[in-house]
This record gives C-alpha cells, structure tokens and sequence, in this order.
C-alpha cells in the first residue's frame, strides 16, 4: 500500500505571505500621505482662511483708508504720504505671515504633540523624507494661497486708489514681481515654520521662536547704535523677505534678488537644524 506525499515546491503549499507584494516605500508616497494628512486636519482649512483673510482684507483697508483721507484733505501719515497701489495691498503680508507660519509649525510640532509622529516615522524609518515631504507640501500650498490672496488684495485696491498718486497698474514695471515676490515670501515664511515645528518638537515653542525672529528682533534690533543697525537691519528674515516684494529700494535695503537669496539662507538654516535633530535625536 503506497502513500501520496505533496510535493513541497507545489503552489499548494507555498507560504500565504509569497502573495502579498512588497510594500516599498518612495518619494511619491511619502508626499501623497503628508498631502491627505494636511487636509484632514480641520486647522489647516481655518488658519488658511485666516491667512487669506488677512492678506486680502487689510490690503483693502489700507487702501480704503488712504483714499478716505485725500478726499477729506487730512494730512496723510509718513508711512501712507509714498503709498502705492502694490504697498498698500500689501499692507496685510505681515499678519498673513504669522497665520501661514503658525500652521506650518502645526505640520510637524502637531504630530511630536499627539504622538503621530512615531507611526510617522514607522511607516518612514529613513525620517528626512518626511522633513523634506511635509516642508514642500506645505509649502507650495502656502505660496499658491498667498499668491492668490496677493493679487486679489491688488486687482482690489488699485481699483480703490485709481484716482490718486498711488495708482498702479498690472503693467506697471515692478508690479507683477512684488506680487510673485510676497506669494513667495509668504510660502517661505510657511516652510520656515515647519521647520522650527520639528527642530522645537512643541508648538507654543515653535511659535514663540516664530513670532519673535520676524516681529520682536527688528525692534530688538532699533535700540542698538544706528552705526551697528545699517549692517544687520537688511539681514535680518523680515527685512530681507520685504525686500522681496517691494516696489522700490534704497540704500539701506536689499535688492530683490539679494533679499531673496539671504532668506533662502535663514529657510535652508532653519531645515538643517531640523534634519540634524530628526536624525540624532528620538521621537
């Protein structure tokens, strides 16, 4: 009496797992989960509002407001008398910047505080792939929104000053890059606070750090002798971010492409620091 014996080779009895297909992980995954993961979070549809909001409406007060006071006859203000259309409608860029920067230190600071960043960084044991993937998702979102809200905040309040000397066309030499330039700098000032999100791992952390290296430093900066301001003022991230997108320069400011090539120093050194505590330190 003979017995059948299955052969070990045969499909029958191959492993279950031999099925299953590698899961690899690559560039466009690591973005396709860091993009679901920024709509998902009902902080990001608010604060991108909030950033819209604010480019977009104190672009339009400001311009309103100038206007109201040539038609009235009142003394104009130092800061409103050289006015043009593109400052004007840029008057918001500096309570856009904190919005924008704010979510961008919710991107990364968010995930250390609920502790998502560990599945994070399961899933992606590499981790600077998860740096860069969030800095330029969040990014680019920012620069589209702040771009958008730049030129509607002009096409706006040119309309409003069209009849005064602060009117400025489209066309206008200039015009068109200060536009590009604040879309820009606002989508910089967003990376800039994913960075400092996951070099700081807290949000209030990130946040202070945000708001004083843009806000408190330049007045910080003011009470130092004048010799000592006209080397560091043009250095510094918000001044040299306004550089960007202003109309005209003089010789305490920086060029355009100056200004933009020193903020892209502060950006790169804000995602180094990051980088170096992603890999050196744990989560």
């Amino acid at each position: 009496m003979s017995t059948l014996t299955a052969d070990p080779e045969t499909p029958e009895t191959a492993p279950a797992t031999a099925a299953q297909p590698a899961y690899r992980v690559t560039g466009r995954r690591v973005l396709a989960s860091e993009w679901a993961k920024l709509w998902s979070l009902r902080s990001t549809w608010i604060t991108l509002g909030l950033g819209l909001l604010f480019l977009v409406a104190f672009g339009i007060i400001a311009a309103s407001h100038y206007k109201s006071n040539l038609d009235s006859g009142r003394h104009l203000d130092r800061d409103f008398a050289t006015s043009t259309a593109v400052s004007l409608s840029l008057f918001g860029t500096n309570f856009a910047q904190l919005a924008l920067g704010v979510l961008g230190v919710l991107v990364t600071a968010g995930e250390y505080s609920t502790g998502m960043i560990r599945s994070t960084l399961a899933a992606v044991p590499r981790r600077l792939p998860v740096l860069w993937s969030k800095a330029a998702v969040y990014g680019l979102v920012a620069l589209v929104v702040a771009t958008v809200g730049a030129f509607a905040a002009f096409l706006v309040g040119s309309r409003i000053v069209s009849s005064t000397p602060a009117a400025l066309g489209l066309g206008h030499a200039g015009v068109v890059r200060s536009l590009l330039g604040a879309g820009l700098y606002l989508g910089l000032v967003g990376v800039i606070g994913t960075a400092l999100g996951a070099l700081l791992r807290s949000v209030a952390g990130g946040i202070s750090v945000l708001v004083a290296a843009l806000m408190l430093v330049p007045g910080l900066v003011s009470l130092l002798p004048t010799s000592w301001q006209g080397d560091i003022d043009p250095y510094l991230p918000s001044h040299a971010g306004e550089s960007i997108f202003a109309l005209t320069h003089d010789s305490t400011t920086l060029s355009p492409s100056a200004g933009l090539l020193v903020f892209l120093a502060w950006t790169a050194l804000a995602l180094a620091g990051a980088a170096y505590r992603l890999l050196r330190s744990d989560v």
